[in-house]
């Protein structure tokens, strides 16, 4: 634990670690990969797969001993028994930071499959984690706003292209695959800006979940419905790399999927798109109900 040691000393220990330990997984991964890359076969796939997968826990497991290591956070988790690491599993979480990531990675690892990322196009240039990310098979996503959208209508429809050829590569071998439905990680701006009916978050954005769904739905029985709060107010990676997130508090559930909401067309069925909103609303106004419980039960310091 050395957590005893000055901020600005621990952030530079746990970057290092954290470094270190991308630059020994990474290039394994990487060999593999390019493997799969050349030898496109359902059989070398299905054989490769499973070690990928193996050494990116390996990768997470080394990721929660630099954080031990490092940090000296309470964790308050509630809702995470019984999961199975052999069957699929749909994720769903508020976003708030880059260190929720590490939460989820550090609470459910070996616990469910691999957990695999929607992340924005624009990641797959960040040095070496864009090849990681690659050589995981975590889509990419290109976002586009409806004003850009207006003027190139074929875009439109892109990402949920992109959505059902992952799913189709997720259902292979069992995979847990993570929506954060706000899309983005919550900030007072953006809050104001959206003028979200959520105190506590972001409106969810359904596409994303109704696709999987729709791609996968005999695969997923229930979404693990996961719901983090930092008692000490949000923090920024600095912080967490720091040691000073002091507690971590995470609750969460397991929700049925109507069988109903895999069977619909999302995109072109505005009563199936009326019901699925109305399902992920319900499911919102929970979570609003979550954090305001867990905001009285641990009142953020003003």
């Amino acid at each position: 634990m050395l957590n005893f040691l000055p901020p600005l000393l621990v952030g530079c220990i746990a970057s290092l670690l954290l470094v270190i330990n991308i630059f020994f997984w990474v290039p394994i991964l990487l060999v593999l990969a390019a493997i799969k890359l050349l030898l496109p076969l359902r059989a070398v796939r299905l054989r490769l797969d499973p070690v990928i997968l193996a050494i990116a826990e390996g990768w997470i497991s080394c990721n929660s001993g630099w954080m031990a290591l490092t940090q000296r956070t309470v964790w308050d988790v509630q809702g995470l028994d019984g999961l199975r690491a052999d069957s699929w599993t749909m994720v769903s979480s508020n976003h708030q930071s880059w260190v929720d990531i590490f939460v989820l990675q550090h609470l459910l690892n070996r616990r469910i499959p691999l957990l695999k990322f929607f992340l924005k196009q624009q990641l797959i240039w960040v040095p070496v984690m864009g090849l990681a990310w690659w050589a995981l098979e975590f889509p990419f996503m290109r976002r586009h706003s409806e004003a850009y959208l207006k003027k190139h209508p074929e875009m439109r429809g892109k990402d949920q292209e992109t959505t059902r050829k992952a799913c189709e590569k997720f259902a292979l071998i069992p995979t847990s695959v993570m929506n954060f439905l706000e899309g983005t990680r919550f900030t007072p701006a953006k809050h104001a800006r959206q003028q979200s009916p959520y105190p506590h978050l972001l409106k969810p954005k359904a596409g994303g979940l109704a696709l999987a769904l729709q791609a996968m739905g005999s695969k997923f029985h229930s979404i693990l419905d996961v719901t983090i709060y930092y008692p000490d107010g949000i923090p920024t990676f600095w912080d967490f790399l720091c040691g000073r997130v002091r507690r971590v508090v995470v609750r969460a559930r397991s929700v049925p999927v109507p069988a109903a909401l895999c069977l619909g067309d999302y995109g072109q069925d505005a009563a199936f798109r009326a019901d699925f909103a109305a399902w992920v609303a319900a499911l919102w106004q929970e979570k609003e109900a979550t954090l305001t419980a867990l905001e009285q039960q641990y009142p953020r310091q003003r």
